[in-house]
C-alpha cells in the first residue's frame, strides 16, 4: 500500500538529516525527497552515505531554479552535482519570480527557458533530469513565474524528455480548470508527483497553507488517477509546509502521513 510513498523532507523540518533518515527507517518508509539546505548542513557525502546505508531511495532534490538571481547558472550546476551525488535523477526547479524592480514577466519566463537550455545538457550528462514545477499564480511575482502545468509543459517540450520534465504538485495545480487535460498532455514528461491538501482559511504566510491529505478541498485521488493514466508509476511524494505539523513529534507526523496517504490518495 505504501510502495510508492516518498516522504519529502519539508514535511518534517523538526528533524535534522540523521533523525529524518532514522524516522523513515523506523516507519518503513523507503523513499525520501531531500532539500539542499538540510543536506548542506549535514554534509553532502555524509547524507548520501546515510541514505544508502539505511536503504533509502532519494526520489528528488529540491530545489534548483530562481533564475533571476545573478549566480543562478553556477548555483544550478552545483545543485545538479548534488542531485547526482545523492543518487537521485530528479532536480526540481522553482523558476523564481521577477528580477528586482522589474515587471517584465514575459522576459522573466524567457529567461527561464534560456537558463534551462544552458543547464539541460549538463544535467543529462550527470544522469539528472530537470523537473519544472509550476507554482500557484499567487507566487508569480517573487517565487515562480511558471504558474500552470501547461506553461511548465510548454517549456519542457522544448527539450528532450530525458533532460527536462515537469513536477506535478497538487497544492499548486488543483485549482486550474484545465488541469486534467494538462496532465493527459504531460504523458511521458511527469518526473515527480507531489501531494498535500489545500486548507482554508489560509494561514498568514500562504507558504504554510499546505495540509495533511484529507484536511482540505483537493480531489487527491482523482488527480492521482489522472497522473497514473499517463503511464506515470513513480514515487508519490508527500510535501507539506505547515507550522502545526512542524511543531508536532516527527513520528506522529509520519504515522499521519502514511494513514492519510492510504485513505485519501490511493
Amino acid at each position: 500500500m505504501t510502495s510508492r510513498l516518498s516522504l519529502n523532507q519539508a514535511t518534517t523540518t523538526q528533524w535534522d538529516i540523521p533523525s529524518f533518515v532514522d524516522g523513515c527507517a523506523r516507519a518503513g518508509v523507503t523513499q525520501v525527497g531531500l532539500w539542499r539546505g538540510p543536506v548542506a548542513d549535514h554534509g553532502l557525502e555524509k547524507t548520501a552515505k546515510l541514505a544508502r546505508d539505511a536503504g533509502l531511495t532519494v526520489t528528488s532534490l529540491c530545489r534548483g531554479g530562481f533564475f533571476a538571481d545573478a549566480d543562478a547558472i553556477a548555483d544550478n550546476r552545483k545543485a545538479i552535482d548534488e542531485a547526482a551525488a545523492l543518487g537521485t535523477s530528479i532536480l526540481v526547479l522553482v523558476s523564481g519570480g521577477l528580477p528586482p524592480g522589474s515587471s517584465d514577466i514575459d522576459g522573466a519566463r524567457q529567461n527561464v527557458i534560456d537558463s534551462i537550455a544552458e543547464l539541460a545538457p549538463y544535467a543529462a550528462a550527470q544522469g539528472v533530469q530537470l523537473s519544472i514545477e509550476p507554482l500557484h499564480p499567487m507566487f508569480a511575482a517573487d517565487r515562480c513565474v511558471v504558474s500552470t502545468l501547461d506553461q511548465a509543459l510548454d517549456m519542457a517540450l522544448l527539450f528532450p524528455a530525458n533532460q527536462v520534465g515537469v513536477c506535478v504538485d497538487t497544492y499548486h495545480i488543483w485549482w486550474d480548470p484545465g488541469v486534467y487535460q494538462a496532465i493527459a498532455r504531460a504523458a511521458g514528461r511527469i518526473s515527480i508527483f507531489q501531494v498535500c491538501d489545500w486548507i482554508t482559511p489560509l494561514p498568514e504566510g500562504v507558504l504554510l497553507g499546505r495540509g495533511m491529505m484529507g484536511d482540505g478541498c483537493i480531489e487527491l485521488r482523482r488527480l492521482r488517477a489522472a497522473v497514473d493514466a499517463t503511464g506515470y508509476a513513480g514515487p508519490i511524494e508527500v510535501e507539506i509546509f505547515n507550522q502545526s505539523i512542524w511543531d508536532s513529534p516527527g513520528d506522529e507526523v509520519v504515522d499521519r502521513v502514511i494513514g492519510t496517504y492510504q485513505e485519501h490518495v490511493l
